[in-house]
């Protein structure tokens, strides 16, 4: 007789994660997690905070605000004069996600660059700079600046 599937929300997250990427590999892995996240429908600045590893500290020195501004914007949303920020610093996660491991991603954004100055994405997002960190990250991507 053949052993009946295990159920996954029957298993811990932990346990379950290691299933899916065991028995699916790590490609469906990473396409089902980006589903699965387009389904929390993860708030913009929650996001953010999660894939860079950014603490309440380090969101309020990218938005020019307090440690208490970023907690009130976690409950209620980010107001409107710092949406721009936001979306540019979106549009660079979504950029990061598509072309660097997602465990990776903390360290790319904070790592110093020649190309960048020698400032890290982060320091530039500190300094008021997101316009720039959102073109920068997709210049890196950008394949059709390499000759074939």
């Amino acid at each position: 007789m053949a052993a009946r599937p295990v159920r996954l929300t029957a298993l811990s997250p932990t346990a379950a994660a290691t299933q899916l990427s065991s028995e699916a590999g790590e490609k469906w892995a990473r396409q089902f997690l980006q589903a699965f996240e387009s389904q929390l429908r993860l708030v913009p600045l929650e996001r953010l905070m999660a894939t860079w590893e950014l603490s309440a500290s380090a969101t309020a020195r990218v938005f020019g605000v307090s440690r208490q501004a970023v907690a009130k914007w976690r409950i209620t949303s980010v107001p409107a004069d710092r949406l721009v920020v936001l979306a540019d610093l979106s549009a660079a996660t979504d950029v990061l996600e598509r072309h660097v491991r997602r465990d990776r991603i903390p360290a790319v954004v904070r790592r110093p660059a020649p190309f960048l100055g020698g400032v890290s994405l982060l320091q530039m997002a500190e300094t008021g700079q997101s316009v720039e960190v959102r073109r920068r990250v997709t210049e890196m991507f950008d394949l059709r600046r390499v000759a074939p």
